[in-house]
């Protein structure tokens, strides 16, 4: 680039060249490229290729290493050994195999009352969630405190009683906010397990279609939603996520009967 500040007619300033920079990061272009185009057809033509040596038969007879299996065996031994929290969040933040911690700002583990009766489970960190380290604190998060505040529950309360867990099924945030893939969704799900376990709620709440997937194998969250079922040996409400409901507003009526079905189980009804 030139030292002339100007691009096609507009002046382009530190600040802008930074939004510009952070608006590529925010669809994907996260790589470096060269100042200078290539010519890729004025490049030399690659040398032939050596011919391969022929394959040992022996060799040819045992199956290929599964590396997917390999990983999802790592992960198990991983989430099993952890016996606290703080020790599941650190075998999970240093878990190499999942690609999406390359491209994340911030691991974003849980937030709220380790002990709580409810434990939350979205979907995956969004772009404030990424820059704070804290599942659900944008606009979706404060829908969702003021929903469960409404039937007396807090991620700030310092009583189990009151209290909410919350956390995700991926704790690092898709690029461009994507759907999960189903093989990330499977890479996380002996530690999602085992979160459950150490936490020990009294019943989930799966908020949206990828913890439905994770914990229920089954989607459609508009079917689901307030129907209990069983995930992870726990009664489990699917309900829609507030992300829905912001863009969707006459869904609260529904998310409404669905959090007194929760207060209600709370309160012992079967």
């Amino acid at each position: 680039m030139t030292a002339d500040p100007t691009y096609r007619g507009f002046a382009l300033d530190a600040e802008t060249a930074l939004a510009l920079l952070q608006w590529q990061a925010e669809l994907g272009a996260d790589e470096p490229c060269l100042d200078a185009a290539i010519d890729r057809y004025g490049l030399p033509d690659r040398p032939a290729a050596p011919v391969a040596a022929q394959p040992d038969p022996a060799a040819a007879t045992a199956p290929p290493p599964d590396a997917a299996t390999d990983h999802a065996a790592r992960a198990e031994a991983l989430a099993g050994a952890a016996t606290t929290l703080a020790a599941l969040a650190a075998a999970q933040e240093s878990f190499e195999p999942i690609e999406l911690r390359k491209g994340a700002r911030n691991f974003c583990f849980a937030d709220g009352r380790a002990g709580a009766r409810v434990m939350v489970i979205g979907e995956a960190p969004g772009e404030e969630e990424d820059m704070q380290g804290r599942p659900f604190v944008g606009r979706a998060g404060q829908l969702l405190d003021r929903m469960f505040a409404a039937i007396g529950l807090s991620r700030d309360a310092t009583d189990a009683e009151r209290g909410l867990y919350i956390t995700n099924v991926l704790p690092w945030r898709p690029p461009g906010n994507r759907r999960p893939e189903p093989a990330e969704i499977a890479l996380m799900l002996p530690f999602l397990r085992r979160h459950v376990e150490l936490v020990q709620p009294e019943l989930l709440v799966l908020m949206g279609n990828t913890p439905c997937i994770a914990a229920l194998n089954r989607q459609g969250i508009l079917k689901l939603r307030g129907k209990w079922s069983e995930a992870f040996g726990l009664p489990a409400l699917p309900m829609t996520h507030p992300a829905y409901l912001l863009r969707t507003p006459l869904a609260k009526r529904e998310a409404w009967a669905d959090l007194l079905s929760v207060a209600a189980r709370l309160d012992g009804a079967p």
